[in-house]
């Protein structure tokens, strides 16, 4: 007799586990988001770990932040990323479309985009202005060897080698970014190519995503392409420094990265800046920030709340683990401003 109640009690208990297994299925906050590739490792880790502690699930599909922007505003997701600063145009086409609510910008982290390189009998990291890379990627400069890289790299062996450029064949953050400093840096680039995450390569290979132009580098000899400096980290390729406005060759790191965001404090929190090509010492000048785009109000309350709660996790604890993945934290004051405009989201 003993022994079956046993059997009864502990069978109730599994069924209760097993609806609260449910219940909390059920509960669950499920968001969809899609954008750009750049911040595309550190946003997977956050929505992972964001899982385990808090009721929501977000499923991000790094496309591209021209998907990411026709994304949300078509309203197929309910989130987009971009490290491309959008237009007025675009700006107004989401409200068009979304019942006069506005689109909201928020920088989570900061990255670079670095000239990376397939040249395996070469050891040394080359040196790179923006004029240079400008005429690489206009095609005025084609071989390796030529003099105005040479005189950039003294003692280093160059090869008599083609340049293959590699560049992005999908709307791009990183397109933007890179192209942003290349118009800064170089008039003929502004006039003929301009800036966009989507342009009109005068030479070169595309590939889709980062991750398909670090694929060309790495099976392309003699290849030049841009990528976010975790892409050439995960994928061992080597990438050079490029010359700063106080002329200093510098390499991307944490540090160069900050710098350059550190003239844009003020600004920063509540609305897209460029920081390509930034005063300073010690500033790597091809480093930019990268943004979720979240409307101001949501139709599900739940799913508001959610990102409004995830964006304060994400701008505080989050911080915590974006420089193991090589992308700088936000700095402190932007950070603080971020936290209180997540009020703005309904």
């Amino acid at each position: 007799m003993r022994s079956h109640m046993l059997r009864n009690v502990a069978s109730a208990a599994g069924l209760l586990a097993l609806a609260a297994v449910a219940a909390s299925a059920a509960n669950t906050v499920q968001m969809t988001g899609a954008g750009a590739t750049f911040p595309a490792p550190i946003y997977t880790k956050w929505f992972n770990e964001y899982q385990s502690i808090a009721n929501v699930q977000i499923n991000y599909q790094p496309i591209g932040s021209g998907g990411g922007i026709k994304g949300v505003t078509d309203g197929t997701v309910d989130f987009g990323a971009s490290d491309a600063i959008l237009s007025k145009e675009q700006f107004d086409a989401f409200k068009s479309k979304n019942d006069g609510h506005d689109l909201l910008t928020f920088p989570t982290v900061l990255g670079a985009v670095v000239p990376s390189y397939n040249l395996p009998e070469v050891s040394a990291e080359l040196n790179f202005t923006g004029p240079l890379l400008a005429d690489i990627f206009l095609g005025k400069i084609k071989k390796w060897n030529d003099a105005a890289i040479a005189k950039l790299n003294p003692g280093v062996k160059l090869p008599d080698l083609e340049i293959v450029v590699a560049h992005r064949s999908d709307g791009s953050g990183t397109t933007f970014c890179f192209t942003d400093y290349l118009s800064k840096v170089s008039p003929e680039w502004e006039k003929t190519v301009g800036r966009n995450a989507s342009v009109s390569w005068p030479v070169g290979l595309g590939a889709a995503k980062n991750d398909g132009v670090a694929g060309l580098l790495k099976t392309q000899p003699g290849a030049l392409g841009y990528v976010e400096l975790i892409f050439a980290v995960k994928n061992h390729l080597p990438y050079g420094k490029v010359k700063n406005k106080a002329g200093e060759f510098i390499k991307a790191d944490l540090k160069s990265v900050s710098e350059a965001a550190a003239a844009m404090k003020e600004a920063a929190a509540d609305t897209q800046v460029s920081i390509t090509d930034a005063a300073g010492k010690g500033v790597y000048p091809i480093s930019t920030f990268t943004w979720l785009l979240v409307p101001n109000k949501f139709k599900d309350a739940e799913k508001g709340t959610a990102m409004k709660n995830f964006l304060s996790w994400a701008v505080t604890k989050g911080q915590d683990q974006a420089e193991a993945l090589d992308y700088a934290r936000l700095p402190k004051v932007i950070a603080e401003k971020v936290e209180k405009r997540v009020a703005l989201i309904k």
